[in-house]
């Protein structure tokens, strides 16, 4: 959800050794089940806990998690510190905040409503939020929904003028969604709508908000009703204006320069992100929310392929973007889906293939970053997407 995570004050940062206790072996946290072979499930697990000890010691970060399911079961894979004062470690089922993960839950939503027909995917921004995209150039009555969802709008993302210094310097702010479109709209867009891709975070704002129109509910209230409810996520919260983290979760972590300590900013108001960037979730309910988005579960096929229905963005990794959710190749053949989501204090990733195999990441670590620690924990995801596939 932070633009320029690693980058606070201007630097880009290069992190090396872990900051804190309690650095070690990562752990593992086994389910049993399915029909592998223990032999092959210990090579899986070698190669993950190697990058997990990686980006909690080279990469910088204080810890992290990764939750893995395939047709062998279900595993938990931990290494560092929860918490860096008392060096306690991460538990297996933590909740963290998923940050842009976020806009995946949202798009579902704007889709369900298209699939009853109250939502169209091609029609303008105006009809659902009249005079509300206004401004230097900026016309609701040029953008569709789709365009808002595949970041085709050309709208300016608010987070490029809202600088990350001011969100850890007072984090229990209140924000409110249109004053964060306001301040997009202050500016100029990036092209004519329709005609180029790039990320920005002002269109969920409009999306949560064209939810909220057209149901008469908060979009939060919606996300309950429509898919957090039916699916039992039982960890997974739209927390509105509540700054904390309910049940089980590590510390998270800012640094706000190169050579500054980490600070903590496990309390912030989830304002600052709202319907981009606000929900908490957990590695077990991320998985369980990607497998039955893409196992049809969530919305009807046509809705389904038009979320499904991509575009590049320009990255020489073979992304693509569809509606709130993504594609990248996997290494072993085939592609995967899913989201990556950045907030204050936490970085996580989860995706999932149509074969069923899911992985959800968290690092509770930025902005402050390193470049290796958003590359690594994409390695991890890829390498437990691959797991027990032929060539890996």
């Amino acid at each position: 959800m932070i633009k320029n995570r690693r980058a606070l004050g201007g630097a880009i940062l290069v992190l090396t050794l872990m900051v804190g206790t309690g650095a070690g072996t990562a752990t593992a946290h086994d389910l049993p089940g399915g029909d592998g072979t223990a032999d092959a499930r210990a090579d899986d697990h070698a190669r993950l806990r190697a990058i997990l000890h990686r980006l909690t010691t080279v990469d910088g970060g204080p810890g992290a998690l990764i939750e893995t399911r395939d047709r062998r079961g279900r595993t938990v894979l931990t290494d560092g510190v929860a918490n860096v004062r008392n060096g306690a470690p991460i538990r297996g089922d933590s909740r963290f905040r998923i940050g842009s993960i976020t806009k995946t839950f949202v798009a579902t939503v704007v889709l369900q409503l298209a699939g009853e027909r109250r939502v169209a995917l091609d029609a303008p921004v105006e009809d659902y939020l009249p005079g509300v995209v206004r401004g230097h150039g900026n016309d609701g009555r040029r953008i569709t929904v789709r365009q808002l969802l595949q970041h085709t709008s050309g709208l300016p993302d608010f987070l490029a003028h809202l600088r990350p210094q001011d969100i850890v310097a007072d984090p229990l702010a209140h924000r409110d969604p249109r004053d964060l479109v306001d301040i997009a709209l202050a500016h100029h867009p990036d092209f004519e709508p329709g005609t180029g891709w790039r990320y920005s975070s002002t269109g969920y704002l409009l999306a949560g908000m064209i939810i909220e129109r057209v149901t008469g509910r908060d979009y939060g209230e919606e996300v309950r009703r429509r898919v957090i409810e039916p699916l039992g996520l039982h960890a997974t919260y739209v927390p509105g204006t509540d700054p904390r983290i309910p049940g089980p979760h590590p510390r998270g972590y800012v640094r706000p320069g190169e050579d500054a300590s980490l600070k903590d900013i496990t309390a912030i108001s989830p304002t600052a992100g709202g319907a981009t960037g606000e929900m908490i979730s957990s590695g077990r309910d991320l998985n369980r929310f990607f497998d039955a988005l893409i196992q049809g579960r969530l919305l009807y096929p046509a809705e389904l392929r038009e979320m499904q229905r991509t575009r590049p963005t320009g990255s020489d990794d073979g992304r693509r973007y569809g509606l709130g959710m993504e594609s990248r190749p996997l290494p072993c053949g085939g592609v995967y889906w899913g989201h990556t989501g950045d907030f204050p204090g936490f970085e996580t990733a989860g995706g999932a293939t149509a074969q069923g195999r899911r992985a959800s990441i968290m690092v509770n670590l930025g902005p402050g970053s390193s470049d290796a620690q958003s590359d690594d924990m994409r390695a991890a995801l890829e390498t437990a997407l691959c797991a027990d596939r032929p060539g890996t």
